[in-house]
């Protein structure tokens, strides 16, 4: 990865996401490496569909405008009522947050009407718009997961059959949503502060992760902010093109890939609509695995990355939507892959600042924070390096590498010697490294990193 960063939001085209058979293009690559990085600095990206496929998302757009604008003033008890995460379908309203939604979620949603008493038209071309964002969905994890060096369509395991068999019910949806529609009459005023003349409707600790592995989505004014990782608040929609849409990560990817990709924290700033006569509407794809199935590490174990004990028992999809946010994440900060190397000037401010904000946190054990150091190390250098050689990193284990170190002709010499790996360390991933290799390791690839640690040894 490069240096120093990406300057804003990654946009990749989805054109270029696309596999083929055979080496990877120099554009496939560059194409999964800038979505990548941007994951990992604003825990989003930028994605750039065909024209016509466009044109769907937006005509889509103006579809629920109409929709929503024809709704009541108030929401009846029943579309209050919440559901089961894998059963919502249908019409349903938060008046707490003044948001309205229609999810389109296959083999339960009904687009015909039932009778002629209720006759409800839902938004207009759901059902393509479902395939389109499903199927580039599925695209960009692919790319993920090649930059993660993991086999081809990994999570095919724990995703829905395409098509979805008799009577499935799909487990991904597609959500059209409105927010702070002034003739919905829902809004609990008491809710919202007033700060310069304006409705702020969430403080700096109000913030949603979603439970998926991927969300697409697009709406018709900005308000999508994203927290980057040195915790400050960025405005993704802010410019995006007729074609664009905004891509970020849940917690089921950051379960499925050991905590390596981040989830998007987010939360929609609707101070600028109290003027507007319709308010903010936007779509939102959510790519959801099975509810049947279970979330484990095995894919990342193979591909050589290090996997800490709070990935290492599998849990069941069920189990996962029903704890809480806290208790999926386990820790006070995640460790993101691709920090860029030049950037480390501007983390300091924010860890002092989350020092200030979270008093409580007792410092880090030194073995833990070796292992930190260990992992960060290992994605901003050695896979740098490892990139620009076009080398694909594959650790031994720890057993049978004892022997590989003492051999030139050993099946790792050669990418040892390449990348510069220190001279009689195992070629294991430095998360099992014992610690007074570890430090050989940051020693290494960062000179003087014990003088500015010596608490740690």
């Amino acid at each position: 990865m490069a240096g120093n960063g990406l300057p804003t939001l990654g946009r990749v085209k989805l054109v270029d996401l696309i596999p083929t058979e055979g080496l990877p293009s120099d554009t496939y690559k560059l194409s999964v490496s800038t979505l990548s990085q941007s994951l990992a600095q604003y825990s989003a990206a930028i994605i750039q569909f065909p024209i016509t496929d466009g044109a769907l998302l937006n005509s889509c757009l103006e579809s629920s405008r109409l929709y929503f604008h024809h709704k009541p003033s108030f929401p009846s008890a029943d579309i209050i009522e919440s559901r089961d995460w894998c059963k919502t379908s249908g019409y349903q309203a938060d008046p707490q947050t003044w948001q309205e939604n229609y999810d389109y979620r296959p083999g339960l949603t009904l687009l015909e009407p039932v009778n002629e008493i209720e006759i409800e038209i839902p938004p207009a071309g759901l059902v393509h718009l479902f395939g389109l964002l499903g199927k580039a969905s599925r695209e960009i994890l692919d790319a993920i997961s090649f930059y993660l060096n993991l086999r081809s369509s990994p999570f095919t395991e724990i995703l829905d059959s395409v098509p979805l068999r008799n009577r499935e019910i799909s487990s991904s949806v597609l959500s059209v949503s409105c927010n702070g529609r002034p003739s919905f009459q829902g809004l609990h005023r008491n809710l919202t502060t007033q700060e310069d003349g304006q409705i702020v409707m969430f403080s700096d600790h109000d913030y949603q992760v979603d439970r998926t592995l991927l969300t697409i989505t697009k709406s018709d004014k900005a308000g999508l902010h994203v927290r980057d990782f040195h915790g400050n608040w960025v405005l993704v929609d802010g410019d995006l093109g007729p074609e664009e849409a905004v891509v970020y990560p849940g917690l089921a990817l950051y379960q499925a890939t050991a905590g390596y990709i981040n989830p998007a924290m987010h939360r929609t700033d609707i101070s600028g609509f109290q003027d507007s006569i319709y308010g903010r509407f936007s779509l939102a794809f959510k790519l959801m695995p099975k509810s049947i199935a279970s979330l484990d590490c095995s894919e990342m174990r193979a591909a050589g990355h290090g996997v800490e004990a709070q990935f290492q028992i599998p849990v069941q999809v069920d189990d996962f939507m029903q704890r809480s946010t806290d208790q999926l994440l386990n820790r006070n900060s995640f460790a993101t892959f691709g920090f860029p190397a030049g950037q480390e000037g501007c983390i300091k401010p924010t860890m002092q600042q989350r020092k200030k904000n979270n008093t409580r946190c007792k410092p880090l054990p030194p073995s833990k924070r070796l292992r930190l150091e260990a992992q960060r190390v290992l994605k901003e250098r050695v896979q740098e390096i490892a990139d620009k050689k076009g080398i694909k990193l594959r650790f031994c284990t720890l057993k049978e590498c004892e022997n590989h170190v003492q051999s030139i002709d050993s099946p790792c010499a050669g990418v040892r010697l390449e990348i510069g790996w220190p001279t009689g360390v195992p070629f294991v991933h430095p998360h099992d490294l014992p610690n007074k290799a570890k430090i050989g390791f940051l020693e290494t690839y960062e000179p003087g990193w014990s003088e500015t640690n010596d608490d740690v040894e």
